[in-house]
């Protein structure tokens, strides 16, 4: 059995913190961690999968890690680290939010999204703040697929979160050639692709196929992260430097109108709770990735939730994400330092 461990770094105004006036490695300390270890190792039971978590309390530096090390195929969370490339080069100048794109048939890809809807209707024409706003919100893969050309290919957006100091985080894939990786079907020439394609594609798989393709796609490395670099690019996204003041507004601001996910880090807070979270599932994965803001001036927490080689349903995958999140939550908000 693999063992799982919590891992808490204390750090504040560069001297050791306190959480509930004790001193780290005090009896208080060891029992609220172990009770929130036990809790996480409870709730990744019912996802039945390999669950990863990492979080930090951005005030007070406190961290926790839960196989935060370990990589898991980010699916739409890789959505974030898209929209900080075309941020940054929007930033550079070198791309504006207000340059509009055509969409053509071919650009329409399978998925999340709505672009598709589109299909037969020739003329769309859209800003990139519109594809920021359609990946973003209800993660579009179309939008998504559209930026990443924008910002330079998946090799661009890997060095920028290189030159972020991200080892462990990396993209190699448009959305269109990840679905049919995990589906095992073979993609043609890009000039022949249409929304009818893609759909005969899929068919042309079966049960067993899928599986397998599936199994596959869970050992292939590529489009992956481990938790603990994706909390570090929300953390350092937040804290600044990363990207200037308006842009850092705006992406913060998309996410906090996320629509995907909400019963996953939103689903046990309540209702008034401010999220900002980018979703991601693909071939017996779930996640999500964002900002928690504490009530009563409690600071913010970095959280990345991560759920791999899962056969349950994704009520149950969401519910695990949602219990862990609702746990972290709760030792930030009542035991912060």
């Amino acid at each position: 059995m693999r063992i799982l461990k919590i891992v808490v770094f204390i750090f504040l105004l560069g001297l050791p913190g306190r959480i509930i006036g004790q001193e780290p490695g005090s009896p208080v300390v060891e029992v609220a961690l172990q009770r929130l270890e036990m809790e996480i190792g409870r709730a990744a039971k019912l996802a039945e999968g390999t669950v990863g978590v990492s979080a930090v309390h951005l005030e007070s530096g406190v961290r926790i890690s839960f196989n935060a090390r370990e990589r898991f195929p980010m699916a739409s969370t890789y959505k974030i680290p898209i929209a900080v490339q075309v941020f940054t080069l929007v930033d550079r100048r070198e791309l504006s939010l207000d340059r509009m794109i055509e969409v053509k048939q071919k650009d329409l890809h399978p998925g999340s999204g709505i672009l598709a809807a589109f299909l037969n209707k020739p003329g769309l024409i859209l800003s990139v703040r519109n594809l920021l706003e359609l990946m973003l919100l209800v993660s579009d893969n179309s939008a998504s697929d559209l930026l990443l050309r924008l910002a330079g290919g998946p090799q661009a957006v890997t060095e920028r979160m290189r030159s972020l100091g991200l080892a462990d985080l990396a993209l190699n894939r448009p959305t269109v050639q990840l679905l049919a990786d995990s589906a095992g079907y073979v993609l043609p020439p890009e000039e022949e692709w249409t929304p009818e394609m893609f759909k005969k594609l899929y068919e042309g798989t079966t049960k067993e196929s899928r599986k397998e393709a599936a199994r596959r796609f869970q050992e292939d490395l590529r489009d992956t992260a481990t938790p603990e670099n994706m909390v570090s690019l929300i953390e350092k996204g937040y804290r600044g430097g990363v990207l200037s003041p308006e842009t850092q507004t705006m992406l913060f601001g998309i996410l906090e109108r996320c629509q995907t996910g909400k019963n996953r880090i939103p689903g046990l807070l309540l209702p008034d709770t401010v999220v900002a979270h980018k979703t991601g599932t693909i071939s017996g994965t779930a996640s999500d990735v964002g900002l928690i803001t504490l009530p009563d001036q409690a600071g913010h927490v970095a959280l990345a939730v991560y759920i791999k080689g899962s056969e349950r349903e994704g009520a149950e995958r969401e519910r695990t994400i949602a219990q862990i999140s609702r746990s972290i939550y709760d030792f930030f908000l009542f035991r912060r330092p």
